[in-house]
């Protein structure tokens, strides 16, 4: 499985940006996928995920009302849409999934995980 993340860049708070993660030799609808942030010095965090038992969403409490995920299964690649980014979304964004995954999306357990994009929010 090899997941390609892209969509990353620098931008001012309040701005948005789309990322995007696409997938090859594995069909994304049949598998629980999320999204995950690291910055410096800090672990690893869920910020959004799709869930493969019941394909609900679930976000972290910090981007609730700001970021949105959503797949599109004709193109085989999942989306965060990123809106009113803050200097503390900054961080490298991982985009994963993993087949086993069936509950608690946003614990990065996966296995097959993306290379990761950056994003900079700053003035």
């Amino acid at each position: 499985v090899q997941l390609q993340a892209s969509g990353g860049g620098l931008v001012q708070p309040g701005e948005s940006l789309r990322l995007s993660c696409g997938a090859s030799e594995f069909l994304l609808e049949y598998s629980a996928i999320g999204w995950f942030r690291q910055a410096p010095g800090k672990e690893r965090e869920g910020v959004s995920c799709i869930s493969s038992s019941d394909g609900n969403t679930y976000y972290a409490d910090s981007v609730k009302g700001r970021f949105t995920i959503s797949r599109d299964n004709a193109k085989n690649t999942v989306y965060l849409q990123m809106n009113s980014l803050k200097p503390e979304d900054t961080a490298v964004y991982y985009c994963a999934t993993d087949p086993a995954v069936v509950t608690n999306c946003l614990l990065p357990m996966y296995d097959y995980w993306g290379q990761g994009t950056q994003v900079t929010v700053s003035s």
